[in-house]
């Protein structure tokens, strides 16, 4: 399918737009000035930059839909039905670091619903884009999750807690039960970029918590279109409020619940058991 819908052309002129001074940028990432707003999370020049070009760009085309943007917040639009959900530079601390895996993530919500999304990799050139019931596609090819069923032969990706965030203890316990039967598990620091390979079937699925919805939303749609199942852990349909992503084809879905679930309580239990070994010495 080469013809964009006037919403997606919309999306992707305004990814392209901002990924441009983006890519320039990532060629001098080391004269970027870089301020530090909380533990292992950066905000770059060129994260602002590429937010003020996006913003723009969308505005000038749907000047009554409103934002919620990774720096700014929310932004409110004449049109209460309609908002762009935006992270301008997904993978920044790769991007810091001289990593070539980042992207410029745009979701449209309407009515609570995302209907339409963009994935960006500039330095690839892939455009991972999807629109409700159309499909998702890179550039002009449809993308379709992997069929693989036996974890044997899957590779998954996760998000490692990292200094500040997130539940280590829980995280060490589901690795620890998922690495002895999948071929691999990889961390390349890009939640929407995870979301679009699990789409285009290079992982068999995904998994992370502790997300913003700026990180996953147009990843959803993107996983879902491609014929794939996005929950949180426990199989609900909660994630762009929660942050907890399941991500899979539709073959290792249940089984990959079960055993995070498994993992899970397991964690749980050992904490109320050490808790409840502490209050007797006390």
């Amino acid at each position: 399918m080469s013809n964009y819908s006037p919403i997606i052309t919309v999306m992707t002129n305004a990814a392209i737009k901002a990924a441009r001074r983006m890519v320039r940028d990532f060629g001098e990432v080391e004269q970027l000035q870089v301020s530090q707003k909380g533990p292992a999370d950066f905000v770059s020049n060129a994260d602002l930059k590429a937010e003020k070009t996006l913003i723009y760009e969308l505005s000038n085309a749907r000047p009554a839909f409103g934002f919620l943007v990774e720096e700014q917040g929310i932004i409110e639009g004449s049109d209460k039905a309609n908002r762009w959900i935006v992270d301008p530079l997904d993978g920044t601390t790769n991007f810091l670091h001289g990593i070539p895996h980042f992207a410029i993530s745009i979701a449209h919500q309407k009515e609570g619903s995302i209907v339409a999304a963009v994935i960006y990799d500039p330095v690839k050139d892939e455009m991972f884009w999807a629109e409700r019931n159309r499909g998702a596609w890179m550039n002009n090819r449809r993308l379709r999750v992997s069929s693989r069923g036996n974890l044997s032969h899957s590779v998954l990706a996760t998000g490692i807690p990292h200094f500040g965030r997130g539940k280590p203890a829980e995280f060490l316990d589901i690795a620890e039960t998922l690495m002895p039967q999948v071929a691999g598990i990889r961390r390349m620091g890009a939640a929407s970029l995870d979301l679009a390979y699990v789409a285009a079937g290079r992982y068999e699925a995904y998994w992370e918590t502790g997300l913003k919805a700026w990180d996953i939303a147009a990843g959803l749609l993107m996983v879902s279109e491609a014929g794939g199942f996005v929950t949180d852990y426990a199989g609900r349909d909660k994630v762009l409020n929660s942050g907890e992503v399941l991500a899979t084809n539709d073959k290792l879905q249940l089984t990959m619940q079960k055993l995070i679930m498994k993992s899970r309580h397991a964690v749980a239990e050992k904490a109320a058991e050490q808790a409840a070994e502490k209050n007797k010495s006390v």
